[in-house]
């Protein structure tokens, strides 16, 4: 270094050592490393709800009762919807639901009664209220084991908390008024595209001789939850 630079260097020190003139930033807390259960937790909850709904259709494979649904008639026209079948029984219809006994029970939507309206057929024909949830119970046929094609379990009454103590022959399925039609998770029927169009050309044909004649499998738990298992068309059993 010679003298000119060298007294450079004397007058101003930051040129000899600039790391000692820059200036320090401090981070502020909530820049800091968050925790890692921060992190960790929202998505294994997220990852819990995910695993959570296949979960409870396993359990009730594995530990549910074998019941058998009525179908109510379908349009061959709205049957189909991408790669699963939209199902509709005879106990999805809020007025056959009216007919059992325990009907009253449930909770109903809030009406008005016009002046001069009878409010008694007001009150009988009125509807559930949305998003209600009851169960309905249902009861094997007698003359079960002696049918080549299962028969289709019968409703016998409906109630808003699930029974205690049914008798073997009966069990509860729960479900849940939309709006429009009681649910019970058993609308859908998922199927291999190259089956789809031979299935419902079979219960279109089925239905238009025996309406009996197109029945659904269900495994129903002990909590009333239940999942579809097969198809019986005819004497033909579609299990996917």
């Amino acid at each position: 270094m010679n003298a000119e630079n060298q007294d450079l260097t004397t007058q101003n020190p930051a040129i000899a050592n600039p790391s000692e003139n820059r200036p320090s930033f401090t981070l502020p807390p909530e820049a800091k490393r968050l925790p890692a259960w921060r992190m960790w937790g929202p998505l294994l909850l997220q990852i819990g709800l995910i695993v959570a709904i296949p979960a409870q259709a396993v359990y009730t494979f594995v530990t549910g009762r074998t019941v058998i649904l009525q179908t109510a008639p379908v349009d061959p026209y709205d049957f189909l919807r991408g790669y699963y079948q939209v199902l509709s029984y005879n106990i999805s219809s809020s007025e056959d639901i009216k007919k059992l006994p325990g009907w009253k029970d449930l909770p109903k939507a809030e009406i008005a009664c016009p002046v001069g309206a009878d409010c008694r057929e007001l009150e009988k024909n009125q509807y559930l209220k949305q998003g209600a949830s009851f169960y309905v119970v249902l009861e094997a046929p007698k003359d079960a084991a002696n049918s080549g094609r299962p028969k289709a379990w019968k409703p016998v009454f409906v109630s808003l908390q699930k029974p205690a103590n049914l008798p073997a022959d009966r069990i509860a399925i729960k479900g849940r008024y939309n709006g429009w039609r009681m649910e019970y998770g058993l609308e859908t029927y998922y199927m291999p595209e190259q089956e789809r169009e031979k299935v419902n050309r079979e219960i279109t044909q089925a239905q238009r001789g025996q309406r009996q004649s197109f029945v659904v499998e269900v495994k129903v738990d002990n909590t009333g939850h239940a999942v579809p298992v097969s198809l019986w068309v005819a004497d033909r059993n579609y299990r996917f």
